[in-house]
């Protein structure tokens, strides 16, 4: 009689998470996901193929859930304020998470950057002030953006800075015209 599989993918992209979302990337091992689930490895090389593999699924999520879930939240009415303004909230909120993807080293590829220009290219170009700039100015627009984002989450979320969300929105707003 086989035995049955009592862990499921889901369990242990879940448990993955928590270990990302509290602990960074450093702690992602099959160790630490399978101490969170309270078992032995095994289950996790049955669903997965190795541990980059489950990295690549936990990141997977993690981009949907940004994509569906927070960066798309309507706050002034102009789609890259708002992209700028929930980035910034996210890092405030989910410090850890935040760090883990977008700040830690070791993530080992460039997936995050690919997927954030990506999501950014998307949103401009659903904009008809911006739909039809050249790539190069999209790509200026994009940088550009992206430090002065990436310049105050990280400032926020290390309470360096606490600036109100009507001074983020000014900041943002001028970085956009």
């Amino acid at each position: 009689m086989a035995r049955k599989k009592t862990i499921t993918r889901d369990q242990i992209l879940e448990a993955a998470y928590e270990v990302v979302a509290k602990e960074g990337f450093s702690r992602f091992t099959a160790r630490n996901i399978a101490a969170k689930m309270k078992c032995s490895t095994q289950p996790i090389y049955l669903e997965f193929k190795n541990m980059d593999d489950l990295k690549q699924a936990l990141l997977k999520e993690i981009f949907d859930y940004l994509a569906a879930e927070v960066l798309p939240k309507e706050h002034s009415g102009d789609k890259l304020v708002d992209l700028g303004f929930n980035y910034i909230e996210f890092a405030t909120k989910e410090k850890k998470l935040y760090k883990a993807l977008y700040l830690e080293e070791n993530l080992g590829d460039k997936s995050i950057q690919k997927v954030s220009f990506d999501y950014f290219v998307k949103l401009v170009q659903q904009d008809p002030e911006y739909k039809d700039l050249p790539e190069d100015k999209l790509s200026s627009l994009y940088t550009g953006f992206w430090i002065i984002v990436t310049g105050l989450a990280a400032l926020t979320s290390a309470n360096i800075m606490k600036p109100t969300d009507k001074e983020i929105n000014v900041l943002l707003t001028e970085t956009v015209l």
